[in-house]
């Protein structure tokens, strides 16, 4: 381990190079120590902005990850505290997400499953004996530490973790990912170390087919069913899956937390020490199928959160009270700073009105676990004016959805370029399941397969489902269908599903985000001479 840099400035130890990643108050940045050359992955918060009550979060972060050495968990390096800068130096970790490293994979097997969750609970178990509880634990967190096969799977972000003393239970608050939690942080009962146990089972269950045991569009539904563990081994996906492998996620997802088996206990199970001899080494393509469309749900979900982030409305601006609900994590924010594909949420950073309910002069994610929800920013508008003015928001997202999609159909990259964001991220059949970011990729088309002419061609949406994201962001899902002239002269309809995430800026709306399923690409239909 580095040797501490408390006495120093963090440029007397390191040379910061490129950036790696941005939130609203931090940025990492890949670092170079000066004496040894070994390259690291610098996390730079701006604590001007920190409250106090954030700042102890801070120093909670870095106190928990210095006690934490383990060949599976990423690994701080150096705390340097400077004037208005706090400097966490990490494990520069380049092998990137583990679930995307399995879809990428030639083979992949129930023994490869048990691979990895075979780290992820070393990391865990280690966590447990330091007494440590990590509060977060979801895909996003699992890293690989090098795009090396075989290459170690490192848990990551300890920003929720809390200690605890033995097997002690209390209630420490509501925090999470909503799909990961305990039946018992849903009813808010004493908790400890058997809630990341709990989302261990969520995250094998998913390993061995690609979709999760819990879920429901209504968080209402989602909550019931974690709450009685209510989740089966649907045919013919799980007909395949060895028992052993479903024993142990049973006792993962086990209700009652007491009699819920523990991370050492977990290690010892024959599917994880006897894998050999247990687990199947039948390649599952199905499995990674699904996972694709898994990790592409997740990073949607995480581009329309980084644009809830990012949008001035969910700022204090329109906080009576000076408090930041959404983006300003120094001063109460509920959601992390980060890109999750869901919502990490804390309930002790949410203040409650006079009446017992939530403050809703910003958007937020309301704290209780049966009410969460987007709530808009509401004025002093009548609910008739509220409603029209939604309603007239709405018209203006199908509108600009319909102009996006006729230059793209008339071939016009001029119109296309004023309408997107230049750093616009899609995912698209094309992009064979990567996250694409900016025009690069989308201006080939313009220039080398796009109709030179809409004569032959009308694209018509279907189906628009508008969701405002406050005043200045908003998420529209549609059909779109198209009908062409093929070379024969008959007409043809061909339809793709497309979802969009739009920003207002400068009063202008901009395409951030879209997402098109089905292999008709937008310019596959014929030109015409």
């Amino acid at each position: 381990m580095a040797a501490p840099a408390a006495c120093t400035r963090f440029s007397d130890n390191y040379d910061l190079k490129e950036e790696l990643g941005k939130g609203a108050f931090s940025v990492v940045r890949r670092c170079v120590q000066k004496c040894t050359g070994h390259e690291f992955a610098a996390k730079i918060i701006n604590t001007k902005k920190l409250s106090a009550r954030d700042f102890q979060k801070l120093e909670r972060e870095a106190r928990i990850c210095r006690k934490l050495q383990h060949p599976n968990i990423v690994r701080l390096h150096d705390s340097i505290q400077e004037e208005n800068y706090h400097y966490l130096v990490f494990d520069l970790v380049t092998g990137g997400e583990l679930f995307e490293d399995i879809v990428a994979r030639e083979f992949y097997s129930e023994a490869d499953a048990s691979h990895c969750i075979q780290q992820i609970l070393e990391s865990v178990n280690h966590c447990h004996q330091n007494g440590v509880v990590h509060r977060d634990l979801k895909p996003e967190n699992l890293l690989l530490a090098s795009k090396a096969k075989g290459a170690a799977v490192k848990l990551a972000d300890f920003g929720l973790a809390i200690e605890v003393q033995g097997e002690q239970h209390a209630w420490f608050g509501f925090a999470g990912t909503p799909g990961y939690l305990s039946p018992e942080v849903l009813k808010k009962e004493p908790y400890g170390k058997p809630v990341d146990i709990w989302a261990c089972g969520v995250i094998l269950y998913i390993l061995l087919v690609g979709y999760p045991p819990f879920w429901d569009e209504d968080q209402h539904r989602l909550y019931a069913q974690i709450k009685s563990g209510s989740y089966d081994y649907p045919s013919p996906e799980w007909d395949t899956v060895t028992p052993e492998a479903k024993n142990l996620i049973n006792q993962m997802l086990t209700v009652n937390p007491a009699k819920r088996i523990t991370a050492s206990d977990a290690l010892k199970h024959p599917w994880i020490c006897q894998r050999e001899r247990v687990a199947s080494v039948v390649h599952r393509q199905e499995t990674v199928d699904c996972l694709k469309k898994f990790n592409a749900r997740r990073k949607l979900k995480g581009a329309i959160l980084t644009t809830m982030l990012a949008t001035r409305n969910f700022s204090s601006k329109y906080d009576a009270h000076g408090r930041s609900i959404i983006t300003k994590k120094g001063d109460g924010s509920q959601v992390k700073e980060s890109t999750d594909s869901s919502t990490t949420l804390e309930d002790d950073d949410i203040k409650e009105d006079k009446k017992g309910g939530v403050d809703r002069s910003s958007t937020v994610i309301a704290k209780d676990p049966e009410e969460l929800r987007i709530v808009c920013p509401t004025k002093t508008f009548s609910q008739h004016s509220t409603n029209s003015c939604n309603s007239a928001r709405k018209q203006e997202v199908i509108k600009i959805t319909e102009q996006l999609l006729e230059a793209i159909t008339s071939g016009d990259y001029d119109a296309y370029t004023k309408i997107c964001d230049p750093h616009l991220t899609s995912f698209e059949p094309e992009s064979l399941g990567n996250l694409v970011e900016g025009m690069d990729f989308h201006k080939y088309y313009f220039e080398h397969v796009a109709p030179k002419s809409s004569k032959f061609l009308n694209t018509t949406i279907l189906n628009p489902n508008v969701h405002l994201l406050g005043e200045e962001a908003a998420c529209i899902a549609y059909v779109r269908l198209t009908q062409y002239v093929d070379k024969q002269g008959a007409t043809q309809v061909c339809q793709c599903e497309e979802t969009r995430v739009w920003q207002k800026k400068d009063s202008k709306w901009q395409n951030v985000h879209f997402h098109r399923s089905s292999n008709t690409p937008p310019f596959s239909y014929p030109q015409h001479k």
